[in-house]
C-alpha cells in the first residue's frame, strides 16, 4: 500500500521538484540583493545616489584630475563658481 503513496512526496509527483527548489531559492537571492542596492542607492536602477559633502568645486578639481576636461575649461567653470 506504501507504494501508491510515492507521488505524494514534496515534488514527487511533478517530476521537476529539485527544479522549483532552485528557482525559488534564486528568486530569492534575487530579491535580497535587488532590496540591498535600493537601500544603499537609493533607487534599483543601478546609477549610485549623489554623494553628499562634495561641493561643486570638488567635482570640478577630480574632473581635472581624471583629465575629462582641459584646463581653459577647469578654469572658466572655477569663476563661474566664483571661487577665484
Amino acid at each position: 500500500m506504501m507504494g501508491g503513496m510515492e507521488g505524494f512526496g514534496f515534488g514527487g509527483g511533478m517530476g521537476f521538484g529539485g527544479l522549483g527548489m532552485l528557482v525559488f531559492w534564486g528568486l530569492v537571492i534575487v530579491g535580497v540583493v535587488v532590496l540591498a542596492r535600493w537601500l544603499f542607492t537609493g533607487s534599483s536602477s543601478g546609477i549610485a545616489a549623489p554623494v553628499r559633502g562634495k561641493t561643486a568645486l570638488d567635482i570640478l578639481g577630480e574632473r581635472y584630475a581624471k583629465g575629462e576636461i582641459g584646463k581653459e575649461e577647469f578654469e572658466q567653470k572655477r569663476r563661474d563658481l566664483g571661487a577665484d
